[in-house]
């Protein structure tokens, strides 16, 4: 390997770290912060989708970032969540959803397609399609544009900014049914979810355990004050995006970002129902950042 990367795996005295961000409104109130109290400038950032932060943080091409749950799961022997910073939900989540033509227990052998680049989503949708509603319908993946999915679909698994498009817009209009998966899995389970969780390299932990506890705080603290003053992040944020403040405060607002025990009992149930199919022990531990 070359390039950047290759550089700061071969100099372990560097002291920026190399952090993830993903690039979906979801961790807009996580990152806003951080230029307000000055750590932006500490950090060394990478955005990407999720699926993608997280294969580089498993390949160690990232010292601390967000990463699915699932490759959490996978990889928990070689990584350590950072507590009380995950991005979930405890009850509705709006931008994990199952847009469908049709009701859902009517799926079983009909074609859904998984526009999702999160596996951790896609899991729990054929977790609860399976378990729940009794079927079992024919997956495949496309990009996730809702107009081309209903064409060849029957349904369709959509994440982050595209979920919240065809939920807020562009459902309502092609009058198909929406499904939250957030609000599924705790109707069916009673307890919170989590998509995906802030970890760190094992290895790197060792290095520069000091590094790593600044930037958990600096994460906490943007965070608090993204939470604190969120009305004017949500009215920051709608200058860019297709969604009024309005909504996108809602949204935030809906959303969970602590990881604590509530949250640990949810990972643990996930992990007992999907683990033994999705490759990793039903039973897995989850170690966290001590103080």
């Amino acid at each position: 390997m070359s390039g950047p990367d290759a550089a700061a795996r071969r100099d372990p005295d560097r002291t920026r770290p190399r952090v993830g961000h993903i690039q979906f409104l979801n961790c807009v109130p996580l990152y806003w912060g951080l230029a307000r109290t000055g750590a932006l400038l500490d950090l060394e950032l990478t955005k990407d989708t999720p699926e993608k932060l997280s294969r580089r943080l498993i390949e160690g091409d990232l010292d601390i970032g967000p990463v699915t749950l699932v490759e959490f799961l996978k990889h928990a022997d070689e990584l350590v969540a950072l507590p009380d910073i995950a991005v979930g939900c405890d009850g509705p989540v709006m931008s994990c959803v199952i847009v469908s033509q049709v009701p859902l227990d009517q799926l079983d052998r009909a074609r859904v397609a998984l526009g999702s680049t999160s596996r951790t989503s896609v899991r729990l949708a054929q977790l609860l399609l399976s378990d729940r509603y009794g079927v079992r319908p024919d997956y495949y993946s496309c990009p996730p544009d809702l107009g081309v999915m209903m064409q060849e679909a029957d349904a369709a698994v959509l994440i982050g900014d595209a979920a919240l498009r065809a939920h807020l817009h562009y459902a309502p209009r092609l009058g198909l049914e929406v499904h939250d998966l957030g609000a599924m899995w705790k109707e069916w389970t009673g307890l919170p979810f989590v998509f995906a969780v802030w970890a760190v390299r094992r290895d790197y932990l060792e290095r520069r355990p000091d590094i790593v506890r600044k930037v958990h705080q600096a994460f906490l603290a943007s965070r608090d004050l993204s939470l604190e003053e969120v009305t004017k992040v949500a009215e920051q944020a709608a200058r860019w995006e297709a969604f009024d403040a309005e909504v996108l405060e809602r949204y935030f607002r809906t959303l969970d970002f602590r990881f604590a025990g509530p949250q640990l009992a949810a990972v643990g149930e996930f992990a007992r129902r999907v683990g033994a199919t999705t490759g990793f022990a039903p039973d897995v531990k989850v170690e966290l950042l001590t103080p």
